[in-house]
């Protein structure tokens, strides 16, 4: 079944951008909220949401703010993590029906395992795809926060980043993740960037998003959310990740979750959600519906 593509102002003052797979028996009280990645976007999911995890459940899809075509900050405007929570939190009680779950992968994780930990009577169940946030750089306070200051003047009052055609655009994508199918990469070309003239395409990201923030990655509290998160966890890691490894404290960050389950899934890297779709698909479908 193909999604309904919606738009869905939120109390935040943004309207984010919103897939929505419904589920074959209309009386489903079950509500899974997929929450992409970095520079990632909604239909990201499809490939899993084909192999399986649709149909069973009401699924949600969301372009986080300034990824996709959800609305960017504006000027004036950055990207503070925090944010993403209270997005989150008013698009479930807007869409949500009486049991969420979610499902995160990598910064989409993280926001996920956050909320869970901070509104743990809203979630029904939690999947965590890589998403125990990002490694802890040692980068003096003054430097990043100089380095921020910068990197926003730069993204505000320079060119955006083009390339001269789509076929450039897939093999980014492809130079990026060269695990990525070439049909994967060219539909997610396709839904991700934008034309720019003269047949050059940019992606449809906020550049600013590719800037450091002026704060670092707060380890003890993001240990403080995960240690208050009730409802059952799924923690799956990629067999041939490049990124698990960054976390040098990753067992340290898992044993914060209580009673969480770990997999593992197979002939993956990092972005696991487009190399094994079908695996992740009977994986999630097991843990979510049981």
């Amino acid at each position: 079944m193909d999604p309904v593509s919606r738009r869905v102002p939120l109390f935040t003052g943004l309207t984010y951008h919103v897939l929505e797979w419904q589920p074959a028996d209309p009386a489903c009280d079950h509500t899974v909220v997929l929450l992409h990645g970095f520079l990632d976007l909604a239909w990201g999911w499809r490939p899993v949401v084909d192999a399986g995890l649709g149909g069973r459940f009401h699924v949600v899809a969301p372009d986080m703010r300034g990824h996709g075509d959800s609305d960017r900050v504006g000027p004036g405007g950055y990207y503070h993590f925090m944010d993403y929570l209270a997005d989150v939190d008013d698009l479930i009680a807007q869409l949500g029906r009486s049991r969420v779950s979610l499902v995160g992968h990598s910064m989409g994780g993280t926001v996920a395992s956050m909320y869970a930990g901070a509104l743990p009577d809203r979630v029904h169940r939690l999947a965590v795809l890589e998403g125990m946030g990002p490694p802890v750089l040692g980068i003096p306070v003054p430097k990043r926060v100089a380095s921020w200051i910068e990197g926003w003047r730069s993204v505000r009052t320079g060119p955006q980043r083009t390339h001269a055609s789509r076929a450039d655009a897939v093999a980014r994508l492809r130079a990026h993740d060269p695990r990525l199918s070439p049909e994967l990469a060219e539909e997610l070309a396709e839904r991700g960037t934008v034309d720019a003239g003269d047949g050059a395409v940019r992606f449809k990201h906020d550049p600013l998003h590719v800037t450091r923030g002026p704060y670092p990655f707060h380890l003890e509290y993001a240990q403080a959310l995960w240690r208050n998160i009730t409802c059952p966890t799924l923690l799956v890691d990629a067999a041939q990740s490049r990124f698990s490894p960054l976390i040098g404290d990753r067992d340290q960050r898992y044993a914060c979750v209580p009673h969480a389950q770990q997999h593992v899934i197979a002939d993956a890297d990092h972005m696991m959600h487009r190399h094994q779709p079908a695996a992740l698909a009977e994986l999630l479908s097991g843990f979510l519906g049981a």
